[in-house]
């Protein structure tokens, strides 16, 4: 069994705390979004609309849901520099968790220039529409494991190893940390040009699974959707490995490095690894058999050599967060796949996504606990 982390998030941190979320509206900000409202925090969500139907956001309900937090729902592309600097004004925001961007690789095929510039231009806008607080502010972006160089070796990539991509979301993620750390560099000080107040890190997460993701392209959905519907499942890439994990691991080392950031600045505003314990970094037919096992189904080996590339083999060095951060995964690779499964067939049967994700929230936390 995995040790329980030794650092768990501080409720009274959390409590009436203006935080901005970018990309509220999606996968994981949906989850992240609950989880603040859950701890109480005053939440100004920006993002586009959700972009499949169903979505976990809008099943959520979130301002319905009777939480102890606030919801301020708020529809922007932060591509309008403008726009963005007018709500992040409004907001005058304590915390910042920046979660929107163009998250899929094969779509970033079919538009490239809009990935690079919602992934950089985007995150850059940000920043700027930042630089005239006058109060201290946590800020948090996420990138994604798959900015390193990827050499397809079986080692982990650390914090410090060269940065590339392939493929244009891998390179535009890239280019953002690039551009992040220039950015903290030129404007973050006491000279008349900078700003005392931000105090900014980039998070870089593994394959993250779990319940109320639709999007199309990514494997948990594609399987879950053909479990419902009785039908074989195509994987393009069975032998590809990734370290998967549950959402909920990495929001909890955002979460704790927000905390971080805003007791100690300057130990803590650089980039950080969140991923699984080396166990979970199975191929993606091994996944899928894992899913079968808690609702059955069937699959075929569907591997194309002309389709673009992507990534083999990708893994993550955990250290600093967990030396530093007394942060650790808390769901070995087992129990993240039976939430993952269990989440989705209850939905299916009629259950509540709201208690379903409050059911695996409060599992979660009380893992950490123990």
């Amino acid at each position: 069994m995995l040790a329980p982390s030794p650092s768990p998030l501080d409720p009274a941190f959390w409590a009436g705390r203006r935080v901005l979320v970018t990309g509220h509206t999606g996968f994981k900000g949906s989850w992240l979004s609950l989880w603040l409202l859950h701890l109480g925090a005053r939440v100004t969500g920006v993002a586009l609309d959700p972009d499949t139907s169903p979505n976990l956001f809008d099943a959520l309900d979130l301002a319905a849901a009777g939480l102890p937090g606030e919801l301020h729902d708020h529809r922007l592309d932060i591509r309008d520099a403008e726009g963005l600097a007018v709500l992040v004004a409004a907001a005058d925001p304590e915390v910042v968790l920046h979660l929107a961007a163009q998250p899929l690789v094969r779509r970033s095929y079919a538009d490239p220039l809009g990935t690079w510039a919602t992934n950089v231009q985007g995150s850059l806008h940000l920043l700027e529409a930042l630089r005239p607080l006058e109060h201290p502010c946590a800020v948090v972006l996420v990138t994604t494991d798959k900015v390193y160089a990827n050499r397809e070796w079986c080692y982990g990539y650390r914090e410090t190893d060269r940065l590339g991509g392939h493929d244009p979301y891998s390179a535009s993620k890239a280019g953002a940390e690039l551009a992040i750390a220039s950015w903290r560099a030129s404007f973050c000080g006491t000279a008349p040009h900078q700003t005392p107040h931000l105090a900014i890190a980039t998070a870089r997460a593994g394959n993250v699974i779990g319940g109320g993701d639709w999007a199309a392209d990514r494997i948990v959905p594609d399987a879950m959707r053909a479990c419902a519907a009785g039908a074989p499942l195509t994987l393009r890439n069975p032998r590809a490995t990734r370290p998967w994990q549950h959402v909920l691991e990495p929001l909890s080392g955002y979460l704790q490095l927000a905390e971080a950031l805003a007791a100690d600045p300057a130990a803590h505003a650089e980039a950080w690894n969140f991923g699984p314990q080396l166990e979970a970094n199975r191929p993606v037919a091994e996944l899928v058999e894992a899913l079968h096992h808690h609702w059955p189904g069937q699959w075929h080996d569907h591997s194309d050599p002309h389709a673009p590339h992507e990534a083999g083999l990708l893994h993550l060095v955990i250290d600093k967060a967990v030396s530093r951060l007394g942060w650790q995964p808390r769901w070995d690779f087992a129990t993240t796949v039976a939430r993952t499964a269990g989440w989705y067939r209850q939905v299916a049967a009629g259950a509540s996504p709201l208690a379903c994700c409050v059911a695996d929230l409060e599992a979660y936390q009380r893992r950490g606990a123990e």
